[in-house]
């Protein structure tokens, strides 16, 4: 079958599987605060020596991008900026209360919203009273996303001084129309300036996002984006689908379905970004993301080192992320817990001084073998049962295995080169929670 009726016939709504079990799936029933804490502590214990991963959400932004699907608070009201900050770093004072000592930072991510609305003082003053309460291992990562037009020198040397070698633009495309459809405005001019600016300061690794199937997109326009964005090569690049899900965001409204490649008009966005990255030098490290074969990314490919969590891939793998702010997840890798969605209900249980958690799950032991299986699809393109495949998985297969989208023997899947695009719905063929109940409404993204 050709790649194009392929992508036709599994373009389903599906996970993106930063989790197991996905979020929708979550038993929140059987959750509570205090197993959470004592989970927390429990796997630092464990897993001291690797350190931790720590995920911060900065929710503001000066305008809403419409395409955008992330959790944000559009204002231009700078002063929301300290409240916030104060809230942060009392989130992050009770989980180190939790850990009982200094606890070690493999990995920081700043995310958002756009964490460089905050001024970089802000900034500075965030990062430094956290690292005042932890250390940063030997090979701690930290990293930042930005808005390409908001991103000033004083951001890239503050959080350079503080340990920051890892930079995410958020492009999406250069084509003014599209740009204009989506409320999201820059320029290679601009985009260059601080990739340049950013490299000269110290920065190792930069990420370019890039997304597929925009309002208005064209395969020419989209062309000329991708090949901007090679002239700059970026170390990483992020090649996504765009989601839309107006009944959850309803600033995609701002067009209409009119507007919005689909079909085999989006396949062949999608067909060609893949071959530009490809003829380019970018080698595909897994679902939407590409890296040059000198960064990290790639190399913890090769060597399977390569992780996944609700950051995405990740070359540091770590058995607890903690997420600070409004509705961030963290990962006690038995247990998963999510703050408040609304800036007003996380303020609210950090005033109060009580750890802001709404909801979450425990894992069982089921969750955590299905949980192996579709991280080792995502990380490693393989994994291996000892005890044989279980009848059902390998019936739920069978079309992927004919589609020559993987390989299967009595105890081993493997992905081959043509499945690379289909990881996602490879990994449903082991979603026994999501086989088990069907949602009546759309929950996820089409995989295409």
């Amino acid at each position: 079958m050709e790649t194009a009726s392929l992508l036709k016939k599994y373009n389903v709504a599906a996970p993106r599987y930063t989790s197991y079990p996905t979020v929708p799936y979550w038993d929140n029933e059987n959750f509570n605060v205090i197993d959470w804490q004592k989970i927390v502590a429990q796997t630092y214990s464990d897993y001291k020596k690797e350190g931790i991963s720590l995920y911060i959400h900065l929710p503001f932004c000066e305008s809403l991008c419409t395409y955008c699907g992330c959790n944000t608070r559009i204002t231009k009201n700078h002063k929301v900026e300290q409240p916030y900050i104060d809230a942060l770093l009392k989130e992050w004072k009770m989980y180190v209360a939790i850990l009982g000592q200094t606890p070690k930072i493999k990995e920081l991510h700043l995310g958002g919203g756009t964490p460089t609305f905050f001024s970089a003082e802000n900034l500075e003053v965030l990062i430094s009273v956290i690292l005042q309460n932890a250390e940063l291992t030997k090979d701690a990562e930290l990293s930042f996303e930005a808005h390409p037009a908001n991103t000033t020198s004083e951001h890239l040397k503050i959080l350079n001084n503080l340990g920051f070698t890892r930079l995410s633009l958020g492009i999406q495309d250069f084509d003014s129309k599209v740009q204009f459809l989506i409320n999201r405005f820059q320029t290679p001019e601009q985009v260059a300036k601080v990739t340049t600016e950013a490299r000269e300061i110290g920065y190792i690794s930069i990420n370019f996002d890039l997304i597929y199937g925009l309002p208005g997109q064209t395969l020419s326009g989209l062309s000329e984006t991708i090949k901007e964005t090679i002239l700059m090569k970026p170390d990483r690049i992020a090649f996504y689908s765009y989601a839309h899900v107006p009944w959850l965001k309803p600033g995609q409204r701002h067009y209409t379905e009119k507007d919005i490649p689909i079909g085999d008009e989006k396949f062949a966005l999608y067909q060609m970004g893949r071959h530009l990255l490809a003829e380019a030098g970018y080698e595909d490290v897994g679902m939407d993301h590409f890296a040059l074969q000198s960064d990290a990314l790639f190399r913890a490919l090769t060597e399977q080192k390569l992780h996944r969590n609700f950051m995405g891939y990740t070359n540091q793998h770590t058995h607890l992320l903690i997420g600070l702010g409004v509705s961030s997840i963290s990962d006690g890798w038995t247990a998963f817990a999510q703050n408040p969605k609304t800036v007003e209900g996380y303020l609210d249980k950090i005033e109060r001084g009580v750890l802001p958690i709404e909801k979450g799950h425990l894992l069982t032991d089921e969750d955590l073998e299905i949980r192996k299986h579709i991280l080792n699809i995502m990380c490693r393109e393989q994994t291996n049962y000892h005890d044989g495949i279980p009848d059902q998985v390998q019936a739920r297969l069978k079309p992927l295995l004919a589609d020559q989208l993987i390989t299967v023997d009595e105890k081993e899947i493997k992905i081959t080169t043509r499945g690379k695009s289909f990881l996602r719905n490879v990994c449903m063929a082991f979603d026994e929670k999501l086989w088990l109940k069907q949602p009546q409404t759309q929950l996820f993204s089409s995989s295409v």
